[in-house]
C-alpha cells in the first residue's frame, strides 16, 4: 500500500531531524542562476541542492587559504580617463573661482 502525502511528510521530517538537516534558502539573480545551471551541466548534476553541497565540500577541502581566494568578492577598480580628469579639474577650478568671488558674510558682534 502506498504512503499518503501526510505519511511521506512525517517520514521526511523524521529523517531530517535525525540527520540534523538545516534548510538554507538562497535567492538568486538571473546571472547567478545561469552560472549555477552551467556548473550543474558541466558536472552532470541534476539537483541544485546536490550541486551546492558538492561545491561547499570541495571548497572546504581547499582549506582556509585555498577557499578564501574563491570567497573574497572581487574589488572593482575605478579608473578615470585623462579626458574626464581634465573635465573634473576644470569644474573644480570654476567652483573655486565662484566661491572666491562670492561676498563673504561678516560676523558682527552685537557687543
Amino acid at each position: 500500500m502506498a504512503l499518503t502525502q501526510k505519511q511521506r511528510d512525517e517520514r521526511r521530517q523524521e529523517k531530517a531531524g535525525r540527520l540534523q538537516e538545516v534548510i538554507v534558502r538562497l535567492p538568486l539573480r538571473p546571472g547567478t542562476k545561469q552560472a549555477l545551471l552551467e556548473l550543474m551541466d558541466w558536472a552532470e548534476v541534476e539537483e541544485q541542492a546536490e550541486a551546492m553541497t558538492l561545491m561547499i565540500h570541495r571548497l572546504h577541502e581547499l582549506g582556509r587559504g585555498g577557499a578564501t581566494r574563491f570567497l573574497t568578492p572581487p574589488l572593482h577598480k575605478i579608473t578615470i580617463s585623462p579626458a574626464v580628469e581634465r573635465k573634473l579639474e576644470l569644474a573644480y577650478q570654476r567652483e573655486a573661482m565662484r566661491i572666491s568671488r562670492e561676498p563673504q558674510d561678516s560676523i558682527e558682534d552685537d557687543q
